[in-house]
């Protein structure tokens, strides 16, 4: 059983739901990221979504492409990220760590790291580092099922996004790769836009479970206790991204880790408390 896996399956057995925050890899400052890493932890994270900066990134809004142009500005990309996965490591075993990005940097990588017999050099360093799960915006099902194959036979699962638009067939497509989660995009458009429709998510996460079989977590648009709650009433996860970038973004070096610590105790709260 992967260390996700393990980590859903006993927040179910406690009647929990899985806090997943969301970071830019290197942002606001270069070597931050281990630190603010266990900061999550410590404020109640129960996953941590670590972002690689890309250059173009077609998902993701104004805040987090702000904040992944300022990590690539510090010469953060792939190697960096796994180097920082493997400081957090020193220190924790359990926590899940989840890389999200883009095709390019994966498969650079693995062209600058190939070594004969190894299908990707970034499979095997990820979890030599300690990653426990990947996410690839650009990686349509029906195209990475090797992929999936060779991450599940490194114990690391294959996370898919899914959104509103999304038909029957594709959730289908999805559930046959996906382990570890499935993530929701609670909203049309890239990461920080619009205003979350509670009610919207609430009636498409049904449908979603007809298809999926493992935990759903919910993000975009979730920048507070009070939707954290709501949303967590009803999935399995709440995923938080832009507003942490957001909070973070313009504090000196020594008060990065503690803000982001405290916010994370707040939504925890609330969702334990919505899970009472």
């Amino acid at each position: 059983m992967s260390r996700i896996a393990n980590t859903f399956q006993n927040l179910q057995a406690q009647g929990r739901k899985a806090l997943i925050p969301f970071v830019t890899a290197g942002f606001p400052y270069a070597d931050i990221t281990p630190e603010l890493m266990h900061a999550m932890v410590a404020g109640g994270a129960d996953v941590i979504e670590l972002g690689v900066p890309f250059s173009d990134p077609s998902a993701d809004g104004p805040v987090i492409q702000q904040a992944g142009d300022k990590a690539l500005a510090f010469g953060i990309g792939l190697v960096q990220v796994l180097d920082m996965v493997r400081l957090f490591r020193q220190t924790n075993t359990s926590t899940p760590v989840v890389l999200m990005g883009y095709a390019n940097p994966v498969e650079r990588y693995d062209q600058k790291h190939a070594t004969a017999g190894v299908p990707s050099a970034f499979v095997r360093d990820a979890a030599e580092a300690g990653v426990d799960g990947v996410l690839i915006v650009d990686y349509p099902p029906e195209e990475c099922e090797a992929f999936a194959a060779n991450l599940r036979a490194h114990g690391m699962d294959l996370i898919f996004l899914l959104a509103p638009t999304s038909t029957d067939e594709r959730m289908a497509q999805v559930a046959r790769i996906a382990s570890g989660y499935v993530y929701y995009v609670s909203l049309k458009g890239v990461t920080g836009a619009g205003t979350l429709d509670t009610a919207a998510v609430q009636a498409m996460l049904p449908r979603i479970r007809k298809h999926i079989h493992i935990p759903v977590g919910v993000g975009f648009g979730i920048r507070d206790a009070h939707t954290a709650q709501a949303i967590g009433s009803v999935a399995d996860a709440v995923v938080i991204g832009s507003r942490i970038i957001q909070l973070i973004g313009d504090k000196n070096r020594a008060e990065v880790a503690p803000t982001a610590q405290t916010f994370m105790q707040g939504i925890r709260t609330a969702l334990d408390n919505a899970s009472s």
